[in-house]
């Protein structure tokens, strides 16, 4: 019997864990975080996000409403729900999803280019 151990490696979405059905990632600031051009959302799961450190804003919603998030709080984005992130140059998000979310069983909205300073 073992244990693993995971730490984030490097910018943007990074999957570290896969089991049965779902799949833990981190997300670290990437520079498409600086102008969010689209919202997804995926047709088969939810996905959750927690807040380890940093600032990030969820924009969720057909009228994209902004959503602060808190330190350790989970946020679950069910699933069919319009949705992206913004996250400061220090974040770091952790991220819990169905493993088999992926562009096929997702769609996605292009829309006005929304920037915040975090």
């Amino acid at each position: 019997m073992s244990i693993d151990i995971y730490s984030p490696d490097k910018d943007g979405y990074e999957v570290k864990h896969i089991f049965g059905a779902w799949r833990v990632a981190y997300l670290r600031y990437a520079e498409r975080f600086d102008r969010i051009t689209y919202l997804e959302r995926h047709l088969e799961t939810d996905e959750i996000f927690v807040l380890l450190q940093g600032e990030a804003v969820l924009l969720h919603g057909e009228n994209i409403e902004k959503t602060q998030m808190e330190l350790n709080k989970i946020y679950n984005i069910q699933k069919g729900v319009w949705h992206n992130i913004i996250v400061s140059k220090d974040a770091l998000i952790l991220i819990v999803e169905n493993e088999d979310t992926k562009k096929s069983n997702s769609e996605y909205m292009t829309i006005n280019t929304i920037e915040i300073d975090l």
